[in-house]
């Protein structure tokens, strides 16, 4: 028997193992994930929320001049000079490492191995054989076309993580930036490394990617719900004037604003003001916030009660991290002289230090209370970026140094976190923070939106490209600027925009073009009415994306996703960066070239049923399909269960007491209509209910089985109305049959108790 080359020592579920060439520790979590640790990483909790585990059976053999460390769902391999092969429990390798040292890790490549992840990426779907910095901000080069209008910069939301096609995840788990080569340098190796600091590591198997993304955000977070008002409409605005214009802006363009939603019958929930509600300060200009209103807003709380009378649900404002002082108020001399400013060269600095919990209390009581007492009930955290780095108004880079560069990557998260929560607390609901940037652990505080791109049809495709890549990378609530934020738009360019939109995680309606603001009546009557139907596709969705959006709450399965997520093992949705999945069962494939009267369309395996004309195709296959302008092509897989509701102008408005249900027969499948009350917490204790519904069709039959709502939550008294797709009328049952439509409708099932429903 060969003499043994390491040693090693146990504790518990941790390996502290050593070799002539390396020590390092190994510690399952799961049998299917474990943290491979190189020195002696800090516990933080802002990327990583779960430290403790619970023990893990694992056999140890150490024969043959190996170590192997196997639970029940890996075999891992400790070589001689500390080296890692990972295989699964029927055998197969999953990874392998070739070499390990300062500069990083370079594992094995293998020859069918692909890659997805790393973040709000605009670049790429598919990483394989690409390289990859990984750094909070954007491009900084000048003109912004080379440099902040370019998508292989774009890196608002990073994240060290990523799925490969062979079943596994790695989690780099660093505050540092970290470069990645995933098959460039050599066709055979990837690597990657951190700029400073000890290096850690988790690998998680799955192997399918839905595993893996439920495990990462085990680690990291699991997002919360949002109020269900959330994913209603979201407006924003400058208030009349944009940057040069703000003088024009006043407190009357926003009431008129909103209540000019509220005529024409455009349903909207939520609304914002964007930076030129602030009077500018003394020191930091347009880049800071001083707290205070511009003279132009002469009764800030006569505003957002009138707002609150037209039932927007909630009316937030746009702030920047660095605080100032104002005429009335003087936050920065005071935060200074509190040491709650974020040290910089020369000077006690101009960041509220959001590391420092109270740092974060002086902030909310003598800052945002100031603006929240008034009513603003959520925040807009813009430019978490430039903690560390270049701002965008401004030369100015903020802290600098070692311990700058440590916290640049996460500064993002700690300021979101502050915003969330303590509106969260004040307003005695669940959280809601919009913010820009992110890293690893963003998803807790959402959400996202995609960042400043031009209204330019070069930009579209890869804000879609972002959306795909954050919901692989565990953020699943995601929004970004319908007809793009910059300039005006073409008004072909805001259609096919806003249809993406409103079929979107989150739907933002946001521009600074002055005067439009991309507000959809500047595009004329046909472009509104376009912008309606969409808007009101949405508000009768919000059943079905309430149900996702728990479904996103317990599994880290973002509401959309990549065809990836759902079809791995086919290699030809693997670059479809133009396609995606809303929920479990809409395929929505966005037109991203202007004058096209038609676009190719993949319908993976399966039957795929056109949403507008009713047509049946089998899966696997290419489609031309005809997408006029009020149309964007949707696929539904057949077997699908989406529930739905009628129409109406904000969230709340009325009690919703029937519930429709669009059936779609095929294949055995199921659906879970997911309900509570909307607004608090009492969801994280049980307080909530779930109807679950499947549908199994075979000879020429379909059963329809609704359960009786299970759970705490007692829902409002409510009926169902069934509308089944059908080629032809049936031969029994009760309801109507429209041979235009070809849908079969039985009305008034009651939801409070079970029901079966077969049709011949």
């Amino acid at each position: 028997m060969p003499a043994r080359a390491q040693q090693f020592t146990r504790q518990g579920n941790a390996f502290q193992i050593h070799t002539a060439a390396q020590s390092f520790q190994l510690e399952f979590c799961t049998p299917t994930l474990f943290r491979v640790s190189y020195g002696n990483p800090a516990r933080e909790p802002l990327m990583v929320t779960r430290y403790a585990w619970d023990s893990v059976s694992v056999q140890v053999n150490d024969g043959d001049g190996e170590l192997q460390l196997t639970t029940s769902g890996l075999r891992v391999v400790v070589g001689t000079t500390g080296l890692l092969e990972v295989y699964d429990s029927n055998g197969r390798l999953l990874s392998a490492d070739k070499s390990r040292d300062s500069s990083g890790i370079k594992k094995v490549l293998q020859a069918d191995e692909h890659f997805f992840g790393f973040g709000e990426r605009m670049d790429f779907l598919d990483q394989r054989g690409k390289k990859v910095q990984l750094e909070v901000g954007r491009g900084k080069e000048k003109p912004h076309i080379v440099g902040a209008y370019n998508v292989l910069q774009a890196n608002y939301s990073p994240v060290p993580f990523f799925m490969s096609t062979k079943g596994y995840g790695i989690f780099l788990h660093t505050t540092y930036n970290s470069s990645w080569d995933m098959g460039n340098t050599a066709l055979d190796t990837y690597s990657f490394s951190a700029a400073r600091g000890p290096l850690e590591y988790y690998f998680i198997y799955g192997p399918q990617f839905t595993d893996l993304l439920d495990q990462y955000t085990g680690l990291t977070g699991k997002s919360p719900l949002l109020p269900q008002f959330a994913l209603g409409l979201h407006v924003g605005t400058y208030s009349g004037g944009t940057w040069g214009h703000e003088e024009l802006t006043s407190s009357a363009y926003v009431i008129e604003l909103a209540r000019r939603f509220r005529k024409m019958g455009i349903p909207v929930d939520i609304l914002f003001l964007d930076s030129t509600w602030r009077l500018f300060g003394e020191n930091g200009g347009k880049g800071a916030t001083s707290f205070e209103w511009r003279e132009t807003f002469s009764n800030p709380k006569a505003m957002f009660d009138t707002l609150y009378n037209l039932h927007y649900n909630m009316v937030g404002l746009h702030i920047r991290p660095r605080i100032d002082n104002g005429t009335r108020y003087k936050l920065l001399d005071t935060a200074r002289s509190l040491h709650y400013t974020y040290p910089e060269a020369n000077n006690p600095g101009e960041f509220i230090n959001y590391f420092d919990s109270a740092a974060v209390s002086w902030w909310w009581q003598h800052a945002a209370m100031k603006v929240a007492a008034a009513g603003a009930r959520f925040f807009k955290t813009d430019e978490g970026s430039a903690f560390g780095a270049l701002a965008n108004e401004s030369a100015k880079t903020g802290p600098g140094g070692p311990e700058a560069q440590r916290l640049h990557n996460v500064f993002p998260i700690a300021y979101a976190k502050a915003a969330y929560e303590q509106f969260a607390a004040y307003n005695q609901m669940r959280g809601l923070n919009q913010t820009r940037e992110g890293y690893a652990g963003i998803q807790r505080f959402p959400f996202i939106f995609a960042g400043d791109w031009p209204s330019q049809w070069q930009y579209f495709g890869p804000v879609i490209k972002a959306g795909l890549n954050i919901g692989v990378s565990g953020v699943g609530y995601w929004a970004h600027c319908m007809g793009g934020f910059e300039q005006a738009a073409d008004p072909e360019l805001y259609v096919r925009w806003v249809q993406f939109g409103m079929l979107s995680p989150v739907a933002l309606l946001f521009g600074m073009d002055h005067p439009g603001y991309k507000e959809p009546w500047r595009y004329g009557r046909e472009v509104t009415e376009i912008f309606k139907q969409y808007d009101e596709m949405r508000y009768s969705l919000l059943p079905y994306l309430y149900s996702a959006s728990y479904h996103q709450y317990k599994t880290g399965t973002p509401i959309m996703s990549a065809l990836v997520l759902a079809y791995q093992d086919d290699v030809n949705v693997y670059n479809i960066a133009d396609q995606y999945l809303l929920g479990e069962n809409i395929m929505v494939c966005p037109v991203t070239e202007k004058g096209a009267a038609t676009r190719v369309v993949y319908l993976p395996q399966g039957e795929w049923i056109d949403y507008w004309t009713g047509r049946h195709y089998e899966g696997k296959t290419y489609l031309n399909a005809v997408c006029p302008l009020d149309k964007v092509p949707i696929f539904i897989k057949a077997g699908s269960i989406i529930p739905k509701q009628q129409v109406v102008q904000y969230v709340g408005q009325r009690v919703i007491d029937n519930v429709i249900l669009e059936i779609y027969p095929g294949p055995e499948s199921k659906a879970d209509l997911y309900t509570d009350d909307g607004k608090s917490l009492q969801y994280q204790q049980g307080n909530y209910a779930i109807t679950h519904i499947d549908q199994r069709t075979e000879n020429g039959s379909c059963r329809i089985h609704i359960s009786a709502p299970e759970g705490k939550f007692n829902a409002p008294t409510r009926t169902f109305t069934l509308r089944v797709h059908l080629d032809k009328a049936p031969a029994n049952g009760k309801g109507q049959y429209d041979a235009a439509a070809q849908v079969y409708t039985l009305t008034g099932i009651e939801a409070s108790k079970e029901n079966t429903i077969l049709i011949n």
